[in-house]
């Protein structure tokens, strides 16, 4: 990977801190693209961001003024150095042929608010019209990545018969990849069926701010109203697997699969782009590093090995948590940063892999 040379992980925890003590944070680093490129080198990355770009500049362009929270692209995507892999193809926007069962991995508490968020299902619908179909798989969002994992396995060999053939792409979001990268690890039955893994905001290397949290505090979402999670469904464990110790031991003893394409977008937005409510969390973080989407400092939102496919200029939430399109009130006010183009991002993501995988197969 040559650039310039000069980790849903906690959704619970913004709102918890929010009476916290933070400083300002400092100034972003102005070596951010040659710290990204020290990383690229010792974790062997690919960087593809260039021709991502141009796949979702042409999918906004041709289909996002008709969708929600649309922006020019050049809004949507922060620019972190000179960006790798743009080829000036023309970008495919015809309906996918080749028939992946999309299968996303939510965060940590997703089960315990989704009720509360009613989901209007909008961004799988959009994809469904382009041959993508996309399913949520219902993991615990108060477990373990262990404990996840399993799910995720079982949930796949549950799959119905005429799904049995079917390549699978998973996609985590916060937590969520953790719970992948776990269940892939374990289970070769699994693995040799997905054939990429796609990190969103993942919280790959673990959060800081779940170093100080407990289990206790996740445990408070049960008490959402509408809340559809019991901290007696499974073990109970999820914020000791979001610590990094935890994080960065089990990469350090988990290969990950060669047979799956990984790839890492992550979360960095420009700082008028943090809703009210996840600024404590953001300035909480940012002591450590600034460069930070409010839960997880950028370069621990990165799997070793992946391709780099995008900086997104969204806060953690705003990446996936559609809060402000169901509360609207709440939108307008404490969360008043949550629009992204979320159903033009998903179309253009899942061809860029699609073009990727038949590239590189």
């Amino acid at each position: 990977m040559k650039l310039y040379r000069p980790a849903g992980a906690l959704p619970l925890l913004a709102t918890l801190l929010l009476t916290a003590c933070a400083s300002l944070p400092p100034q972003e680093p102005a070596d951010t693209a040659h710290d990204l490129q020290l990383l690229a080198d010792s974790e062997n990355l690919t960087d593809g961001r260039g021709r991502f770009r141009e796949i979702y500049c042409e999918v906004l362009e041709q289909h996002g003024h008709d969708l929600p929270d649309y922006r020019p692209c050049t809004e949507a995507l922060r620019y972190v150095g000179p960006e790798n892999g743009a080829d000036g193809q023309p970008v495919d926007l015809a309906p996918s042929t080749a028939n992946y069962l999309v299968l996303l991995v939510p965060g940590l508490g997703w089960n315990c608010f989704e009720n509360w968020l009613d989901l209007s299902g909008s961004a799988p619908a959009h994809v469904a019209r382009f041959g993508y179909e996309l399913r949520t798989v219902p993991i615990d969002g108060l477990s373990s990545t262990a404990s996840n994992a399993k799910i995720i396995m079982d949930y796949v060999a549950a799959l119905p018969e005429e799904d049995a053939g079917r390549p699978l792409i998973l996609i985590g979001y916060s937590k969520g990849t953790p719970d992948i990268l776990e269940a892939i690890t374990s289970y070769p039955q699994l693995t040799a069926r997905v054939s990429a893994v796609i990190s969103l905001s993942g919280a790959i290397k673990g959060s800081p701010l779940a170093v100080d949290a407990s289990q206790a505090m996740a445990n408070m979402l049960t008490m959402v109203p509408g809340s559809s999670c019991e901290k007696e469904d499974g073990d109970n464990d999820g914020v000791a697997s979001l610590r990094p110790e935890v994080r960065t031991q089990w990469l350090a003893e988990h290969p990950l699969p060669a047979t799956v394409r990984y790839f890492s977008v992550v979360t960095f937005p420009e700082p008028d782009r943090v809703s009210w409510m996840l600024e404590s969390s953001y300035l909480l973080l940012g002591e450590r590093d600034a460069r930070n989407d409010t839960q997880l400092i950028i370069f621990d939102q990165i799997i070793p090995g992946s391709t780099l496919t995008a900086f997104v200029n969204a806060d953690h939430w705003a990446m996936a948590v559609p809060i402000a399109r169901s509360h609207s009130l709440i939108g307008s006010t404490v969360v008043n940063h949550n629009d992204y183009p979320r159903e033009a991002f998903l179309e253009a993501l899942l061809r860029y892999v699609e073009e990727d995988l038949r590239a590189n197969p």
